[in-house]
């Protein structure tokens, strides 16, 4: 017999079919009604395979008794209430490092497209305005400028490595020192303060939400930039659209936003910010990773085995 689980919504095609193929899958965001498959299933089901931003908690921890572990496709897991699952005993897992250069790459090309304005410019050039208002406006190098970075785990170091090739500089904040070469500073405005360009690389917690906000944005200044490929939620949204719109900061890089995909449409008329549609893990060889140690995780618990990327 195939062990039972949950997969908690629609995620990678590839992984959902290795899903489907290894355990005996039921997919709760295709039932007609949730309270009545979570009893169809509470006696027979050991384990969840997570996508996406659903919440799981207590609640639906204590409506599958028999559940056992948590495996989730990403890194993060801020969705996951992790006490609920540690109190009740429950494994959970992620997807770290297969994702590190992926994301570190998308992380650079906002930094490069914020500044120098990249996607603006072929828009000006497709509305044929080249030939007729004559060449793009100039922008600022990256190159001799500070990054700072806001979480320098291993995501924010593949990202430091791409930003000295581009010839810029390192600075950051974590909750502690690091044996790195690069200047550390005590806190985030501080960070903010030394640098041109600040970059959020910071797991979702309670204690980061809303970690960006008027004090951190004051501290960058009118002519620093802020990226975010982070999560949303640490980022005061309303504050910094305002903060965009009246020209306090420079300008902004967002590949996450704070209610996904929903983005508030005054973002869209902004010539200062440059929106990615949450792609910073999204290529075919990363996603394919994600997936393949999300099953493997599952894989191995089920076989008595210890699993490779234990959260709690």
């Amino acid at each position: 017999m195939k062990p039972e689980i949950i997969i908690t919504a629609r995620g990678h095609a590839g992984t959902m079919a290795a899903l489907q193929s290894e355990f005996t899958a039921h997919l709760l965001s295709e039932a007609p009604e949730r309270n009545a498959f979570l009893r169809q299933h509470a006696a027979t089901v050991h384990g969840l395979a997570t996508f996406g931003p659903m919440p799981v908690d207590g609640k639906l921890m204590d409506a599958l008794p028999k559940l056992e572990i948590i495996s989730n496709f990403g890194v993060g897991v801020d969705a996951i209430n992790l006490d609920d699952a540690k109190k009740r005993g429950v494994i959970v897992t992620n997807t770290p490092d297969v994702l590190n250069e992926a994301v570190a790459d998308t992380a650079i090309a906002l930094v490069l497209s914020t500044v120098r304005k990249f996607p603006q410019s072929e828009v000006y050039l497709r509305a044929g305005h080249w030939a007729t208002r004559g060449p793009y406006p100039l922008t600022i190098d990256a190159g001799g400028k500070t990054l700072g970075i806001l979480g320098l785990g291993r995501i924010g170091e593949a990202i430091a490595k791409r930003a000295l090739a581009c010839g810029m500089r390192i600075r950051y904040h974590n909750r502690s020192r690091k044996d790195v070469p690069y200047p550390y500073d005590p806190d985030p405005v501080t960070l903010a303060k030394n640098s041109d360009v600040l970059m959020v690389v910071t797991p979702a917690t309670a204690e980061t939400n809303r970690i960006i906000n008027a004090r951190i944005l004051d501290a960058l200044g009118p002519e620093g930039y802020l990226v975010n490929i982070a999560r949303g939620s640490v980022v005061d949204e309303p504050v910094l659209l305002r903060y965009l719109q009246e020209k306090k900061i420079a300008g902004a890089g967002l590949d996450v936003f704070a209610d996904e995909p929903r983005v508030p449409p005054e973002f869209f008329t902004l010539d200062n910010a440059v929106l990615f549609p949450h792609v910073g893990s999204a290529t075919v060889e990363t996603r394919k990773a994600m997936g393949d140690l999300q099953v493997e995780n599952l894989r191995l618990h089920f076989a008595g085995q210890p699993v490779k990327t234990r959260v709690v």
